[in-house]
Order: C-alpha cells, then sequence, then structure tokens
C-alpha cells in the first residue's frame, strides 16, 4: 500500500479499546477521550476509503483468491474473495459481509486490511448467480440494479449462504477454527440477524446497521456483539436502545458506540463531514481489530465449531 493511501491511528488506543466493556448507549454521546500517544507509538493502519479501494488491492502484498464456496443441496456457488494474513500460526477467521452495493473493490478491501491485521477475510458476493446469465454484483448493469436485487435477496437464502460460507471457513487449513462476522450497512443489519440465526458465532461486528425488530430473536444470540453507529443516523440509531435494553435483560454482551458528527457509511467515506467519518473510523477501526482479537484468538483446534 503506497503511504498516500495510509491513514494512521493509535495503536495504543487497542489496549483501552480491549478493556472497555461498556461506552456510550445513546445518539449525541462520544466515547471517552482517548491521550494521544507520542509518535514512537506503533500505529495501526485502516481500510481504504472507496476512493482508494483499488489501488490499495493492486498494492497489497498478501495472498488473495477467488474461491466457488459450494451451496449444500444446490448446483449454486457462492463466490467469495479469500485474503490471508502473513502469520507463524493459525488465524482467526472473520466473514466480511458487504453493503446494500453488493461485493465491491472497497469491501474487499476491507478484507485485506482484516488480513494486515492477522485474520484470514472471507468476503462473499452473496448476490452469486442471482444476476444476469447467472453472475453476481458485477453482472447488473448499474448500482441502483444491485440495490433492487439485494432488496429482494431472501433473509433465509442470505443465511444459507453465509452459512455455507462459514463452513468453508472451518475447513481452511490456515484457520484456527473460531470464525467471527462483520458487516456494514445492509451487511451490517445482516451482521446481527447472522448472530441470531447461528449460534456458533465467536463474535459479530455491526457497522450502522439497524437491530433485529424481534425481541424474541435477542434470545438466540450465544456470541459477543459490538456495534459502531454515526451519530447522524437515527434511522439506524433508532434501532439500538430496544437492542441494547433486551440484550442487557438477557446478560448478553453488546457494547455500542456512537461517533459524533459521523454519517451513515462513515468507514467508506472517510473524507466526508469535514473530519467527522475519518475520526470515527479512526477509532472504530482499532475497537474492530481489538474485539476480534479479544474474542477469536486463542481458541486453536478446539474452538466452537
Amino acid at each position: 500500500m503506497g503511504q498516500h493511501h495510509e491513514r494512521f491511528f493509535v495503536a495504543g488506543f487497542l489496549a483501552v479499546a480491549c478493556g472497555l466493556s461498556t461506552t456510550c448507549s445513546g445518539p449525541g454521546l462520544e466515547e471517552p477521550a482517548i491521550e494521544q500517544k507520542n509518535s514512537s507509538t506503533p500505529t495501526v493502519t485502516l481500510p481504504p476509503s472507496e476512493e482508494s479501494a483499488a489501488s490499495t488491492l493492486e498494492s497489497s502484498p498478501r495472498h488473495a483468491e477467488w474461491v466457488d464456496v459450494e451451496l449444500p443441496g444446490t448446483d449454486i456457488t457462492v463466490n467469495t474473495w479469500v485474503v490471508y494474513p502473513e502469520r507463524s500460526d493459525n488465524a482467526p477467521l472473520v466473514i466480511v459481509i458487504h453493503e446494500i452495493y453488493g461485493l465491491t473493490d472497497w469491501i474487499r478491501g476491507v478484507a485485506d486490511q482484516l488480513a494486515a491485521d492477522g485474520f484470514i477475510a472471507l468476503a462473499p458476493d452473496l448476490l452469486s448467480a442471482k444476476g444476469p446469465d447467472g453472475g453476481g454484483t458485477s453482472s447488473y448493469g448499474s448500482r441502483d440494479a444491485v440495490v433492487s436485487a439485494i432488496r429482494e435477496l431472501d433473509p433465509a437464502e442470505r443465511t444459507e449462504r453465509l452459512d455455507a460460507v462459514r463452513t468453508y471457513a472451518l475447513s481452511v487449513p490456515a484457520g484456527n477454527g473460531q470464525v467471527g462476522v462483520v458487516g456494514f450497512c445492509w451487511g451490517g443489519s445482516s451482521s446481527f440477524a447472522y448472530a441470531v440465526s447461528q449460534p456458533m458465532l465467536g463474535a459479530a461486528v455491526i457497522y450502522y446497521g439497524t437491530s433485529p425488530e424481534d425481541e424474541t430473536d435477542y434470545a438466540q444470540i450465544a456470541s459477543p456483539v459490538l456495534g459502531l453507529y454515526g451519530e447522524d443516523d437515527q434511522r439506524v440509531n433508532a434501532t439500538i436502545p430496544v437492542a441494547k435494553a433486551t440484550m442487557e435483560t438477557l446478560g448478553k454482551p453488546y457494547e455500542t458506540n456512537i461517533y459524533a458528527g459521523a454519517g451513515h457509511g462513515f468507514l467508506r467515506a472517510q473524507d466526508d463531514r469535514e473530519g467527522a467519518n475519518m475520526r470515527a473510523t479512526e477509532q472504530a477501526w482499532p475497537r474492530t481489530v481489538a474485539f476480534f482479537r479479544k474474542h477469536l484468538e486463542g481458541y486453536g483446534s478446539g474452538g466452537r465449531r
């Protein structure tokens, strides 16, 4: 990755992020202020923005490959971008659920950064075999067409496809047997929903996605959940209080973080909103990495399967 594509945030934040069990819980509230470390402190690289994603992928040193994941009981395969970290031991695995815009270069760039942070990242195209001539996201003629197709995707079918990718992830020899999920926008809502339907998840991260509507769904969640939201995104944030109260009543871990001035899609649109989206990204990404390391590392082959 070229220097002009790198954005840095102090890695000392990771230690703080790991130690915080609760943060803000309502719109308009920020996380506690984090002290800036000196310049000798190691830094963490952020995922690319939408504008820099393609060039980031071109210059990535990591091994990546397309894998056709078989959907059980069908002749359909889910086209999945898999990126590997450079490490000497087995790595945790993270499924990356795309936005309502389908599998884009930006989502693949996020997967690449997860691999840089030590995870095997798997980014499935959930529109695989649904587009023109049996194609996926790239076969649609416009972003609007992709959005329409995503909205027509049945939630049960979405779960089946994610389950197939998770099963594949568990078969990866370099994996440690522990699988988490992260999603953005539509994918954030899907990540929360997948935590409901898949009790063997190790962790779930929601970026600005709505919470489940049915309060009875929360009883099925077995994994810890981390929610990351922009302050100026009330359509999404209005669904947080019920989720927060219900998870708390059930004794289930759900951390919420709402970033001042940030809007919907802040991790992708990092340069928008006069710096607020970048500040949100600088806080949210290290917290994501710390959360996954806390809950997915150290399980070895005996982890939850």
